[in-house]
């Protein structure tokens, strides 16, 4: 196939970031709301250079020109990717001090630069950075003595040049102050000091004023604020470990210590010296992003928290619950009368947490099963699985220790749930477990029934005020019987069953799905009525595009609506002509990942935990189940499918060349996020 037919996967995360990007500078999103997709931003980007850019540059200091779908070999992807990320941050940062600053200021929330200090306010600095910051800052000037200190992963710092000699003779010219993260990276000032109740200054502004103070003796020629990212992937040889958890704990101190792989310093930082600093951290130039302004743009995510302005955010949303729990108390109960969808975060996610708090406490109930790639530090949920074991019930907990970024959190709540009796998995090496399903087992009338959930979303009651997914509650014993025998592969040894109703990976998942293209295919060849619908995060797997590509040329109809990267492109004549592709950016991040196929009237329905990606099909446990209930079906069609593909407000189009266009506004305005809040929330719901 031809190279021509694939989008690079850096490429397309950029333009996702990009898109969301895009929201900073939209006039019809609140302004704070606004800052915060500025945040948002710089975060996607530190990950994307952890992660992504150190595996290109891994395979470039391998010398491996291997090339992907896209015909790229890795040297020249970067070469692409750093033209792009430059492009973007810059723009970023436009956006940042020629839009949302100025507009801020026009509502009395101000950043004070030190031109605008004046004496009354200088002074109140000055007692500050004497009482909160010189005590615990430590200054490290460079000589034979004192060599390049080990700069910590995405760590503020200042290289500091100076003249003049020390009390002991010294003169390096260059010396390395660390902002300890435990600073604030923005102070807000007291109101009697600047008039209004919404100032704020900078920590690097704090420290350029008085970085002078750290050098008694010495002239401060210039203080350079810096940053640098890291390579946080963790090189793990699992199959010789003997304990996964020690070693998962082990390796993550050396996480702050990786590769180098971007440096970000303040624009006014002369050349020689970013050179001086691109070269102790091995980079060239091309690796060097000048910003006008702070280096970590992330810090400003608590500003909306640290502003009263409610006029200036969204509108707070209350989800509502679902109708068969508010008839329902017992949740046991309302699951044997039918299934149960649970829609985030247009509806609770509080009965998730409590079907597991009153199986903890329900003396029938005798054992409860559940995964965990990511949750909350002070997970309700965890405490009643440790409840539930304190009491004598048999708990079984799935933890992954190698959701990334999430390692340490998880490696606390294994010791803790230990501790407590229950037993503790680490799932099985080589594939992260990244199916979300919890079971639990009941005694009712002498009998054993069990209850499931099974979500396309983690358990983790933050995020699921924030992002969009849907969960399942049921009982019905062939959907069951298929998660019990997958929480026995996890836990167990042996051979996988044959599941009744679910697709797993790293076995079935990735077949399924291609043979269900191709039924849906063959049914078009036939002059029948064939329309594909999928929604999920990403989209790279080249076996699926592949079947998707010819699919269209049968003449299936094919709507995707793909959050992030997607390799696929649409609208290529003779190729993708049936092919529509769309990206969806909003208030909340979209997370569901569902597959429809028409089937000549059928209208099969699956949710799942996975992505179309080969890491999802072949290096991870996942789950896809089928939605049988007709009522539930019917549910995710319109509130999951139908709803997104009328989106003509947070709706991105994808071109045949990659690029993604805003979809024209044409007849009523439909916003699927906003039509999803007004029909779901509390209070439109009786």
């Amino acid at each position: 196939m031809n190279q021509e037919y694939f989008v690079n996967r850096e490429l397309g995360l950029l333009a996702f970031n990009r898109r969301v990007l895009a929201q900073a500078a939209d006039v019809s999103v609140p302004l704070l709301e606004r800052l915060k997709f500025l945040c948002i931003v710089s975060s996607n980007m530190d990950e994307f250079f952890e992660v992504r850019v150190a595996g290109i540059k891994n395979q470039i200091r391998l010398n491996n020109t291997q090339t992907g779908p896209d015909g790229l070999s890795p040297k020249d992807a970067f070469q692409k990717i750093s033209i792009e990320a430059h492009k973007l941050i810059d723009h970023q940062y436009k956006i940042f001090n020629d839009v949302v600053l100025p507009e801020l200021a026009k509502e009395n929330i101000h950043f004070l630069r030190r031109a605008s200090w004046n004496q009354e306010l200088k002074n109140w600095i000055e007692d500050y950075f004497f009482r909160e910051l010189m005590p615990i800052l430590t200054p490290i000037g460079l000589d034979p003595s004192h060599p390049f200190p080990r700069v910590l992963n995405k760590s503020l710092n200042f290289a500091v040049e100076l003249e003049g000699k020390d009390a002991f003779g010294r003169n390096s010219g260059i010396a390395i102050v660390q902002a300890p993260r435990a600073l604030p990276r923005v102070i807000k000032l007291p109101e009697s000091i600047c008039g209004g109740n919404n100032s704020f200054v900078f920590l690097s502004s704090i420290l350029h004023a008085h970085v002078h103070e750290l050098f008694s003796g010495m002239t401060v020629k210039g203080c350079y604020q810096f940053r640098v990212t890291r390579d946080s992937e963790l090189y793990l040889e699992e199959e010789d470990a003997s304990d996964l958890r020690v070693l998962v704990k082990n390796e993550l101190s050396h996480r702050q210590f990786g590769n180098g792989v971007r440096l970000e310093v303040a624009d006014s930082c002369p050349l020689e010296m970013a050179a001086f600093l691109l070269s102790k951290f091995g980079l060239t130039f091309d690796d060097l992003y000048q910003v006008n302004g702070m280096v970590n743009l992330v810090r400003l995510m608590q500003i909306p928290d640290l502003v009263d302005r409610p006029d200036l955010k969204y509108k707070p949303y209350n989800p509502s619950r679902p109708l068969e729990l508010v008839k329902e108390e017992d949740i046991f109960k309302a699951i044997r009368k039918q299934d149960i969808l649970l829609h985030h975060p247009y509806q609770s996610f509080n009965p998730v947490i409590e079907l597991i708090t009153q199986a903890s406490r329900d003396p029938h109930v005798l054992a409860i099963k559940q995964t965990f790639y990511r949750t909350s530090a002070d997970s309700h949920l965890m405490k009643a699985l440790i409840e539930a074991a304190q009491s004598g019930k048999e708990v079984t907990v799935v933890v992954e220790l190698l959701a990334r970024f999430d390692e340490e959190a998880n490696i606390n709540w294994a010791a803790k749930l230990e501790d407590a009796g229950a037993h503790v998995v680490y799932g099985v090496v080589g594939h992260k477990t990244h199916a979300k399903m919890a079971m639990i087992v009941r005694s009712e009338q002498g009998k054993l029934r069990r209850y499931v959930h099974l979500s396309t979303g983690n358990y983790h009651q933050r995020t699921a005020k924030l992002y969009t997914d849907f969960g399942l509650f049921t009982c019905q014993e062939s959907i069951c019987r298929d998660v019990n025998d997958v929480f026995a592969q996890l836990t167990g040894l042996g051979k996988s069953n044959k599941l009744k109703h679910l697709w797993q990976s790293p076995f079935t998942m990735h077949s399924n799905l291609v043979e269900a293209i191709k039924k849906e295919t063959e049914i078009a060849k036939s002059g029948k009525k064939a329309h594909i619908i999928a929604k999920m995060n990403a989209l790279l797997d080249k076996d699926i595009i592949l079947a998707l590509y010819k699919a269209s040329n049968a003449g299936v109809k094919i709507d995707l609506i793909v959050r992030g990267v997607c390799a696929l492109k649409p609208g290529i004549k003779g190729v993708s002509e049936n092919i529509r592709v769309r990206s969806i950016v909003g208030r909340y991040l979209e997370h569901t990942r569902i597959f429809y196929f028409y089937h000549q009237g059928q209208r099969l329905v699956y949710l799942s935990s996975a992505d179309w990606m080969y890491r999802n099909f072949f290096k991870r446990i996942e789950i896809c189940f089928p939605i049988l209930d007709a009522k539930v079906k019917k549910r995710v069609i319109k509130e999951g499918l139908d709803v997104y593909l009328k989106d003509n407000i947070n709706s991105w189009i994808m071109s045949a060349d990659g690029s993604y266009y805003h979809r024209a506004k044409r007849g009523k305005a439909l916003s699927a996020q906003e039509f999803l809040m007004h029909s779901m929330g509390e209070e439109f719901v009786s």
